[in-house]
């Protein structure tokens, strides 16, 4: 059995929407959750796999986009940004900075990179295969250091170009 910790809203939002059920069908474990405590119970490799699916969806995923995890050539990502601001008022800036007009970057960047991205709190997260979160952080990174945007998409872009030439190289 093994067990985590999600914000209240979230674990409200999981019994609620019967994402719950969505995710407990995608494996052989059962799942229960009390309040913010989320139990996992059934085959240990599972509950490891369903232990970051669950993560994901307490910070901001969908199940959908959290069942990614279930895939070993998933992966996610965290970044925090406090460590990026000075106060409250600085890390919504950064928020902003990430999601921008009407979610317009967030969309580019997920668009670009392939990656799914949360920002949750005072996390972005990312999920991805590797090369997807080394394109998407590259952007976040240079949004959250305070860079242009259009910086911001050209380093993305280039990580992005650099990735697919050494996918054809392997090819």
């Amino acid at each position: 059995m093994d067990q985590l910790y999600i914000p209240h809203e979230r674990a409200k939002a999981l019994v609620k929407s019967r994402d719950l059920l969505k995710i407990e069908r995608a494996s052989s474990c059962s799942i229960k959750s009390n309040d913010s405590l989320v139990t996992i119970d059934g085959d240990p490799y599972e509950q490891l796999l369903l232990k970051n699916v669950i993560a994901a969806y307490g910070n901001g995923f969908d199940a959908d986009s959290a069942l990614l995890l279930m895939n070993d050539d998933y992966y996610m990502s965290v970044i925090d940004i406090e460590l990026y601001a000075k106060n409250g008022s600085r890390a919504q800036q950064l928020k902003a900075r990430i999601i921008g007009e009407n979610g317009k970057t967030k969309r580019y960047i997920e668009r670009v990179s392939s990656a799914k991205i949360s920002v949750y709190d005072d996390h972005v997260c990312v999920i991805g295969e590797s090369e997807a979160i080394d394109e998407a952080e590259a952007a976040i990174y240079s949004l959250l250091k305070g860079e242009k945007h259009k910086t911001a998409y050209s380093k993305m872009e280039a990580a992005h170009r650099k990735n697919k030439a050494a996918r054809k190289s392997i090819i």
